[in-house]
């Protein structure tokens, strides 16, 4: 069958096949994989395998610890959660050692504690790990979602052809619509494919993954900033409420990045309106982790309403420069230190020089401990020290029409 055919009759009978009104910002949250991977091996590894008692302790945690409260609501389950083959009625079904309590029971487990169930499928014939995909059966798969309870679907795209993909993205879109359930819907198709066509995907997907996998080391997250500001398939402009870029899980309290980088990946993750999706064991939290996810002004700039993408707009071989337009006029920006270093790095710049012009003068703010920098004209000049390898200032202004009064800087 010619997939390619199929899938552009399909896109014009679909053109409005996602009308869920969810992800108006935004989503928030955590999932399974970067931390836990495909871990099924209860009987050496119980505390940490991909079962219903992991799932239960991470959504327990959320509850209690403040990330609820904070805005994370969606508890993800990723790959492995299956058995190894559909039901004699050709559904889906949890392994039963795993999760013996089913499907149905976990989310309930999870909507009790005020919180949102999330799945993993793949539009493929099997999913990235061997479990059994959605393809030729994506109408009965999102029904069973639906069944569940589920609230959130990432779709992924491994073993299918990617032709597949603008048929079957879009239909498994209008398979969840139909159900009447809302589910948002986080689709791969970019993740797989050259020049996606992000225009056609922000019609279907409430959001989208565009680049390889987060590994937990400051190169992979590095080069996933490197390329949101690259922005060469021009992405960041089609990000906008119900839409978003996903450049993947938050690996803040992990293993493989320090302080700094920590803070580099929370800043930058809020100035290009990306999913906050946690993936770190929460049983276990680093208290400097947990304060920078839990950082209230960070998360107000990755939840603005506007929900337009920041921009890269500086790049040397140490430093780079990021800017976010925010409702009311408002604005972030985020300095970047990409050198090594060997010791912290003096920068000035002006607010000119930062994207900071409309304005006569601008009441500025150090976004992670909220504190005045000063009301600054276009010309005035911020001084900060940066970090090798990370280092990050974040900085939100206000437009004042009123001439710039004092300087704190």
């Amino acid at each position: 069958m010619n997939w390619l055919l199929l899938g552009l009759a399909a896109l014009s009978h679909m053109a409005v096949s996602l009308d869920n009104g969810l992800a108006r910002t935004p989503p928030m949250g955590w999932m399974a994989w970067e931390r836990f991977r495909c871990n099924v091996n209860c009987k050496d590894d119980p505390d940490n395998c991909i079962s219903e008692n992991l799932i239960k302790q991470m959504a327990d945690r959320m509850a209690a610890d403040g990330f609820k409260d904070a805005g994370y609501e969606y508890v993800s389950i990723d790959d492995c959660w299956f058995a190894s083959e559909r039901d004699s009625n050709g559904r889906l079904q949890p392994d039963s050692t795993r999760f013996p309590s089913g499907m149905k029971a976990l989310g309930d487990y999870i909507h009790k504690l005020g919180l949102k169930f999330g799945i993993y499928e793949d539009i493929g014939t099997k999913t990235c790990a061997g479990y059994p995909g959605s393809y030729n059966h994506i109408e009965l798969d999102a029904q069973t979602f639906a069944d569940w309870g589920v609230d959130m679907l990432k779709l992924d795209g491994c073993y299918a052809n990617a032709s597949y993909y603008a048929y079957g993205y879009p239909a498994m879109a209008k398979a969840l619509n139909k159900t009447g359930r809302p589910i948002m819907y986080s689709c791969s198709w970019p993740a797989y494919i050259s020049n996606p066509p992000y225009d056609v995907i922000a019609e279907h997907c409430n959001i989208w993954r565009n680049y390889g996998d987060i590994q937990d080391n400051w190169d992979s997250v590095s080069s996933i900033i490197n390329h949101y500001g690259d922005n060469a398939d021009k992405f960041a402009e089609v990000a906008a409420p119900g839409q978003f870029n996903d450049p993947d899980e938050l690996i803040i309290g992990d293993f493989g990045l320090t302080y700094d980088q920590w803070r580099a990946q929370m800043a930058l993750w809020a100035i290009f309106a990306a999913p906050l999706i946690m993936s770190v064991d929460l049983r276990n939290m680093d208290s400097e982790a947990t304060k920078i996810l839990l950082n209230k002004n960070v998360i107000a700039v990755n939840q603005d309403p506007l929900g337009k993408q920041g921009v890269r707009i500086y790049k040397d071989t140490s430093i780079q420069t990021f800017r976010r337009e925010l409702k009311d006029g408002n604005m972030a920006v985020a300095i970047l230190r990409t050198s090594k270093g060997p010791t912290p790095a003096r920068l000035d710049r002006s607010l000119k020089d930062l994207g900071l012009s409309a304005a006569v003068s601008y009441d500025c703010y150090e976004t992670f401990q909220g504190k005045f920098i000063g009301s600054l004209s276009p010309d005035d000049e911020v001084t900060v020290w940066l970090n090798p390898a990370g280092g990050t200032y974040l900085m939100t202004c206000h437009p004042n029409p009123k001439p710039n009064a004092r300087t704190n800087v």
